[in-house]
């Protein structure tokens, strides 16, 4: 293609070299390095009422109340009606967490779940599109005739955060939209335990197809936990899938003490890992742990100093990789610790999803780790087969600081990657 009249370049575009490809938003199992998540999809939305709207629809204070669509719609249309609400967000921790993995890693990932097959202006499906990364390859979702899932979070004059959850036909995913050839070669899936509850709903059937495959192909299953709550009514069951399909867990100091009894996070990750490989622990303002195995012939010394808790010197040989329990002959335990990012930010704006950035970050590590080995298998860096590509020190940094990232803004997902350069993703930064 020329340009009219006299140029110091002969062309601004190469017109004799071959056209290049056009870039596939498709998820190309062969080709791409990607991850898959499996949600319930469901938009967050926002709105400030007052004590008698609440009383009007019979809505407990303060707590989480379960609706029925229509009701739902009606408390939904009255809010837009009297322009109570503030804001929607696309919402569901796995869609978070799927969103911020290709924020950080400007790459694909695939979501799961259900989608409005016909979406209008506005509605709840509309909001979860716009606010989804174009990374995210939505190609395999399931159709459904009604709406996705609805969450509204309504605050009254006093600060009271009252919710009422409309499930729309979020658990309607079917097995039949697992696809098997895009999870046999992902990096990693991620799930979350809410289908678990799920009860006598296709979705649940459609989470254990999903990890049954990633199990058969050898693919790093990682799963968060819900609530505290949805821990202790399920307790068994969701003890029983880590057991027998979860490679990672992440989850809070709460849902740790509801799954292993222990309210000390060091003893609750190291009951944890009798069921999984490694675990990250967000503790609020403690900051997070991360847990996992190594093998003993590649376990390295930190240069930190030494840390003691409920575990003494627990933090001795965290500049380790982590490693899947059964690929270590002789396995070791290692865990890492790291205070909020710079103290924790002045003022929090927002908690909602910090833990979903700090698991993107885990699985956008270990997809660089199944990229490298993937580009280079001789490199050094896969003499062993590690899960991860980093130590547990760094991969702790990066989820930290990410976590940061969310609690500073009012969304709970990215909109932005991080900086390229950071003085205080250093080790320079952490000798100060």
């Amino acid at each position: 293609m020329k340009f009219p009249g006299r140029r110091k370049l002969k062309h601004y575009f190469p017109v004799s070299q071959p056209k290049l490809t056009l870039p596939s938003y498709e998820v190309r199992p062969e080709l791409d390095t990607y991850i898959v998540g499996l949600d319930q999809t469901i938009v967050d939305v926002i709105a400030n009422v007052s004590d008698e709207f609440l009383e009007k629809y019979g809505i407990g204070k303060g707590l989480s109340n379960l609706v029925e669509h229509g009701k739902a719609d009606l408390i939904y249309q009255e809010l837009v009606g009297s322009n109570a609400i503030s804001d929607h967000f696309a919402g569901g921790t796995i869609g978070n967490t799927v969103h911020n993995y290709s924020v950080l890693a400007d790459d694909k990932s695939v979501l799961l779940g259900v989608m409005s097959a016909n979406i209008q202006l506005g509605s709840p499906a509309y909001h979860y599109l716009c606010h989804t990364s174009s990374k995210v390859d939505m190609n395999h979702l399931q159709g459904v005739a009604g709406d996705i899932g609805r969450g509204i979070t309504m605050i009254t004059p006093d600060g009271e955060r009252t919710f009422v959850i409309d499930p729309g036909d979020m658990d309607e995913l079917t097995a039949a939209y697992i696809p098997t050839d895009i999870i046999s070669k992902a990096a990693a899936i991620v799930v979350s335990a809410y289908p678990l509850r799920a009860t006598d709903q296709p979705i649940q059937q459609a989470m254990v197809k999903m990890l049954s495959d990633a199990k058969a192909a050898d693919v790093p299953v990682v799963m968060s936990l819900g609530t505290k709550h949805l821990v202790e009514e399920h307790r068994e069951l969701i003890q029983q899938t880590l057991a027998q399909y979860v490679n990672v867990l992440a989850m809070n100091e709460l849902e740790a003490e509801a799954l292993t009894g222990f309210s000390d996070p060091l003893l609750a990750a190291e009951a944890a890992l009798d069921y999984v490989d490694m675990v990250l622990l967000t503790a609020g303002p403690e900051g997070l742990y991360l847990c996992g195995y190594t093998d003993s012939s590649a376990k390295r010394e930190t240069t930190n100093p030494i840390k003691s808790g409920a575990l003494a010197d627990y933090n001795e040989f965290e500049f380790s990789r982590p490693m899947q329990k059964k690929d270590c002959q002789q396995p070791v335990k290692v865990y890492s610790h790291i205070d909020p990012y710079l103290g924790g930010p002045e003022r929090i704006k927002n908690t909602n999803g910090a833990g979903d950035g700090a698991l993107a970050a885990i699985l956008h590590d270990i997809a660089a780790n199944h990229f490298h080995r993937q580009t280079l298998p001789l490199s050094s860096k896969h003499e062993q087969p590690y899960l991860a590509y980093s130590s547990f020190a760094q991969i702790c940094k990066y989820a930290n600081r990410v976590s940061y990232a969310i609690l500073v803004q009012n969304a709970p997902r990215l909109s932005k990657g991080l900086p390229e350069k950071e003085d205080s993703l250093e080790e320079s930064y952490w000798d100060r």
